[in-house]
């Protein structure tokens, strides 16, 4: 069955957060590369990112992202994948996020609106209905293979799996998941 709607994860599939995360590090007053360090630790042992805070002992700050923050194949991507399927963004994000990509796709959601977070099946079962396709007409693309990619088939759902961010380049998709280096190389990968 074809794919008719196409819904992307955020953070390091569509927004490179390197600079996220150095203001964050300089809002808690800890440099940047102890901040990275932690979080790639905790990337290779599968933790939860937001550990980071914890274990540096400080109070989290909001991630905030900006327009300059996108791949540089994130927007042409989206403009050429709105020409020919429904397009949404969503994940584990604030809602401001969501004003962010609300102008450059169909539909959006964060965790924060929704109350719930991937890998949940409650988060892809919102989802689908707000794609307002069957999952089986859903692909979803994203870094994390335990938050995007086995969620996602287990949902039913097309998994894309792309290689960049921490996540990416540590954790190997499950076989079933379609794989890409690029956004670029998104299109002709979608069956």
């Amino acid at each position: 069955m074809a794919v008719e709607v196409v819904v992307f994860d955020i953070g390091e599939t569509l927004i490179d957060e390197t600079h996220a995360w150095e203001l964050a590090a300089e809002t808690v007053g800890k440099p940047a590369f102890t901040v990275m360090g932690v979080l790639g630790g905790l990337a290779a042992r599968g933790e939860h990112h937001t550990r980071v805070w914890e274990i540096l002992d400080v109070p989290p700050p909001r991630a905030q992202f900006a327009v300059g923050d996108f791949y540089d194949d994130a927007l042409p991507c989206l403009k050429r994948l709105r020409e020919s399927y429904r397009v949404g963004a969503v994940g584990n994000t604030g809602v401001e996020t969501e004003a962010l990509l609300a102008p450059l796709v169909d539909f959006v959601g964060s965790s924060m609106r929704w109350g719930i977070e991937k890998p949940s099946p409650a988060f892809f079962e919102r989802l689908a209905a707000e794609a307002g396709a069957p999952p089986e007409k859903i692909a979803y693309v994203g870094d994390r293979v335990d938050n995007d990619i086995v969620p996602v088939l287990e949902a039913g759902m097309v998994a894309v799996h792309i290689r960049r961010g921490p996540w990416g380049h540590l954790h190997a998709p499950p076989d079933a998941a379609i794989r890409i280096r690029s956004l670029d190389e998104l299109p002709a990968a979608l069956p």
